[in-house]
């Protein structure tokens, strides 16, 4: 029900939900998976949840602040966890929760690596370990690189671009160092690429997931609907 109201939300609020169309296509994932992803603002869950409808044979779970769970508790109907960052004991929630979603056929963890709000242009991109660690413990794992982007081009409302990156191969051998210094690596070169497909300005270079609203607001637009009635012309709401 919440994922019905977030597709009526998000679309008052932008212009479109985008993904990149040179980026890999979610479609092939099979088993247990990861997606790290960056964390540039307050949407990014909603977001999120809509990219879920990519993957529709997944169980979909994602770790919060605890403190932000308890403002947000209907978050935990959603599959959100609870952690105490920065923490011993938010460390081991973690990674056991972690461990058990991944340990499911069809689990799969949403991880907003940066573990804070970050600005997508910050270089180079900084991961917390927690995850590095989980994965050292669950090789079998696909792990995928997200990088979301909200940008203003030619219309009133913003862009919702997202990208996803290759996956990584799972290596059995890979320690929590090497994971983490990968996904780092991983994450900074698709937050690239979807700049250089978001500076271009082409909705061509993307796959729309999700249309919202174009104009410039109800009682302007009105008159321009009916002007263009009555000279016969046709009304594009949008400013293009």
């Amino acid at each position: 029900m919440f994922r019905r109201y977030v597709r009526w939300y998000v679309p008052r609020h932008f212009t479109a939900l985008r993904l990149a169309r040179s980026g890999f296509h979610p479609d092939q994932v099979r088993g247990p998976m990861v997606v790290v992803l960056n964390h540039p603002s307050w949407w990014d869950p909603l977001l999120c949840l809509l990219l879920c409808d990519l993957f529709p044979k997944h169980d979909h779970y994602a770790p919060i602040d605890a403190r932000m769970l308890q403002k947000y508790r209907f978050f935990e109907k959603l599959g959100f966890f609870g952690i105490e960052p920065a923490s011993v004991r938010g460390g081991r929630t973690f990674l056991e929760t972690g461990s058990a979603i991944l340990r499911e056929p069809h689990g799969a963890l949403w991880v907003t690596g940066e573990g804070r709000f970050t600005d997508v242009r910050r270089r180079p991109v900084k991961l917390q370990g927690g995850l590095g660690h989980l994965l050292a413990q669950q090789p079998q794992t696909t792990v995928l690189p997200l990088a979301l982007e909200l940008v203003f081009w030619n219309e009133r409302l913003p862009e919702a671009l997202a990208r996803f990156g290759e996956p990584l191969a799972a290596e059995p051998n890979r320690s929590p160092a090497e994971w983490t210094s990968e996904l780092q690596i991983a994450l900074e070169h698709n937050l690239d690429a979807l700049a250089l497909d978001s500076q271009s300005r082409s909705p061509e270079r993307f796959e729309i997931l999700l249309e919202g609203r174009k104009g410039v607001g109800l009682a302007y637009d009105a008159w321009r609907r009916i002007h263009a009635f009555f000279t016969g012309k046709k009304f594009t709401a949008g400013h293009e």
